[in-house]
């Protein structure tokens, strides 16, 4: 019996697992809501990760190169990059999987030599971790940018308010000699 019969034939107690395992990541409160709750509307957290494990793992099962579980680790990262933690903490989920499958295969590896096979499927795990890694920078990124052009406009909406903003009918007026300066204020600071 090879790896992939072995995990075929524990894919539902290595899904519920790693789901529990996810879910406990989550403060004890958040844990119970995210278990209990099964509907997509009332819990799109708890929906988002059972869609995306469920994907991910069947994406391993079968074999499939890690550039196909990408929308699904696209949306579980979505969801983790909103949260505050570490990257480490955001990213232990995919890490979590490789436990669980040692832990319910347990001796059937070692006694079916499966060792290679172990190997290159923790191998591919790695690979997800590393598209995964990629994704929460890419979220978090746009998350500082919100904020930062949040921050920006709501400065400029307050000088405004406060009238420390004046604005100057064509003082900078762009023209085909004076190419020099593209950043020209259209309002000055009283």
């Amino acid at each position: 019996m090879s790896l992939k019969d072995l995990l075929l034939e524990k894919r539902a107690a290595i899904l519920k697992r790693w789901l529990d395992a996810i879910y406990q990541t989550y403060p004890a409160e958040t844990s119970i809501f995210l278990q209990k709750q099964k509907d997509q509307f009332a819990n799109p957290v708890g929906y988002t990760l059972a869609q995306g494990t469920e994907a991910i793992l069947d994406g391993l099962l079968s074999g499939a190169d890690t550039e196909s579980a990408t929308p699904f680790i696209d949306s579980i990262m979505r969801i983790r990059a909103v949260q505050e933690g570490a990257p480490s903490r955001a990213l232990v989920f995919i890490f979590l999987l490789k436990g669980i499958i040692r832990e319910l295969l347990g001796q059937s590896l070692l006694e079916r030599h499966l060792a290679e096979e172990m190997a290159l499927l923790e191998s591919a795990i790695d690979a997800l971790a590393l598209r995964a890694f990629d994704s929460f920078v890419k979220y978090r990124e746009k998350i500082y940018d919100l904020k930062a052009n949040e921050t920006k406009n709501m400065t400029y909406r307050l000088l405004q308010q406060a009238r420390l903003l004046v604005e100057i009918p064509g003082e900078y007026q762009d023209d085909e000699e004076n190419t020099s300066d593209k950043s020209k204020p259209k309002e000055v600071a009283k």
